[in-house]
């Protein structure tokens, strides 16, 4: 019997199943009835020819006994004709049963108890499918038969028969993902299409393998005659989206907030997800948990891609005591190779989740890259090039625009509250440029690290430094306070990139 679906359990009215055409056996049950007719006749015939021929035998054994015969002559021609019809029978034929349910023939039978163990199963599996109590109610009757062996019905044949009887339920084609019933359809050709339309944003002309991300299978099963069958349904259950999560890499200037913004995230939300982190300070490289939206059912390929690919170039060092160690210049840039790559790339919903090369081939060798890295003694104010918190406090104001003085405004750092008279450190090594009063931000000390690069320190009670000064990283170069506009004693901090306010939290270690 084919497997039946479990289908959601509904309340359906009880129906009397409908009239259908019998099994191809129902036929052969009428002739297997003809036959044991026919045969009933024949072996009446054959009784009678087997009885006059024992006479004869009974006559010549008589005589040759000298008329002393050992059995009467009746039983022995009784036995002789019963002899010989149980071995024809059973040398041809066994017994059997024609079952008619309501006047259709359906089938033959070796015991009636076959018919009524399938009836019991279909009506089992009818009530797991509409969710009730489901009795088929048929007038049955069974005639006796005679058959050759291999003339019995199968029991799939009657009980696929009996379900085909029952109004309330239909042999259909079924979507299954991951075991989930989708939908159904008469034609198993609307669901292949349905699968290959889902498929075909993502095929190309480099597309070799088509698959899905959740186990699919379209199966022929009974299900009830109710089970959704609109195939524009079933398309919008399968590109639902649904809330997943996945990983993402800090890369240099990123936020917590602006990753949270950027996924369509509260700051809640996104901190719920990272509880572990430190949403102030972040650092290159850091692995954060993004909320993603992932479709109910997910299309990946596989598309073979051949492209150029860069080779860089072997670097060479050479020393040069004339620069501050860490410090390194190009000599020499070099040209890089270049390569033609062959590569089975695999996508999920468009998305590259894994390359893999099969081929690379050179065709342009790279030539070298001279760099002079320095030699010379670092100074102990000399830029490090990372920066360090110049305080350590609570955040009462972050980067970017706030509602503050009865107004939203546009914050170019960060606000760490501190208690008066904090040291407040160097965030990282350079020149001061500025030491004194600046309107809103009150006492005010400005540093240069090169490249562009200054920090800002606002807010301050006393200054310890003037323009001019070289200052270490980690050196003490004010105290905290409330001068300038100011509603608490705090650091104000910022670092400015070539005059352009960049978030600090960003870069911060």
């Amino acid at each position: 019997m084919d497997e039946i679906l479990h289908s959601p359990q509904r309340e359906l009215p009880r129906r009397r199943q409908r009239k259908g055409s019998a099994p191809a056996g129902g036929e052969r049950a009428e002739r297997l009835k003809e036959r044991f007719s026919k045969l009933t006749d024949t072996l009446g015939a054959r009784s009678e020819v087997l009885r006059r021929q024992g006479t004869r035998i009974y006559h010549r054994v008589s005589s040759a006994i000298a008329g002393k015969p050992k059995m009467a002559p009746l039983p022995f021609l009784a036995i002789s004709a019963v002899v010989g019809v149980a071995a024809v029978v059973s040398t041809l034929y066994s017994p059997a049963y024609v079952v008619t349910v309501d006047g259709t023939d359906v089938g033959v039978v070796r015991e009636q108890a076959v018919y009524e163990q399938a009836a019991a199963r279909v009506e089992d599996r009818a009530s797991e499918i509409l969710g009730y109590d489901y009795t088929l109610d048929h007038t049955v009757t069974y005639s006796s038969a005679l058959v050759e062996r291999d003339e019995l019905t199968p029991v799939a044949d009657i009980e696929n028969y009996l379900f085909d009887q029952i109004d309330a339920i239909m042999k259909s084609y079924v979507l299954t993902v991951d075991g989930q019933f989708v939908g159904a359809a008469a034609d198993r050709a609307a669901l292949d299409q349905l699968l290959e339309e889902l498929a075909a944003p993502y095929v190309n002309e480099n597309t070799i393998s088509v698959d899905y991300t959740k186990a699919v299978h379209i199966t022929q099963e009974y299900i009830a005659s109710d089970v959704e069958q609109d195939v524009a349904n079933m398309m919008a259950t399968l590109t639902a989206n649904t809330n997943g999560q996945t990983t993402y890499e800090v890369q240099k200037g990123d936020t917590f907030m602006a990753l949270a913004f950027d996924n369509g995230m509260t700051m809640a939300e996104m901190e719920a997800l990272n509880p572990d982190v430190d949403v102030n300070k972040l650092y290159i490289g850091q692995i954060l948990n993004i909320k993603e939206e992932i479709p109910f059912l997910g299309v990946e390929t596989v598309d073979t891609l051949t492209y150029t690919e860069a080779i860089e170039c072997p670097v060479r060092e050479v020393e040069d005591d004339s620069m501050y160690q860490g410090e390194s210049k190009v000599l020499d840039a070099g040209v890089p190779g270049e390569a033609l790559v062959t590569a089975d790339v695999t996508y999920v919903n468009g998305v590259e989740r894994e390359r893999n090369v099969t081929s690379s081939t050179t065709v342009r060798e790279a030539t070298e890259k001279v760099i002079a890295v320095g030699t010379k003694e670092r100074p102990t104010w000399y830029p490090t090039g990372n920066y360090i918190w110049p305080v350590y406090g609570t955040i009462t104001s972050r980067f970017g625009y706030r509602y503050i003085f009865g107004s939203y405004s546009y914050h170019s750092g960060l606000d760490i509250a501190v208690p008066y008279g904090t040291s407040v450190k160097a965030s990282d090594g350079g020149t001061v440029t500025f030491a004194g009063y600046k309107g809103s931000y009150g006492y005010l000390v400005i540093i240069d690290h090169g490249n562009g690069e200054q920090t800002y320190y606002g807010h301050n009670s006393s200054l310890l430094v003037s323009a001019g000064d070289k200052v270490y990283q980690g050196q003490t170069i004010a105290k905290a306070g409330s001068t300038g506009r100011s509603t608490g004693n705090h650091c104000h901090f910022e670092i400015r990139i070539n005059g352009t306010s960049v978030n600090p939290s960003a870069y911060l270690n």
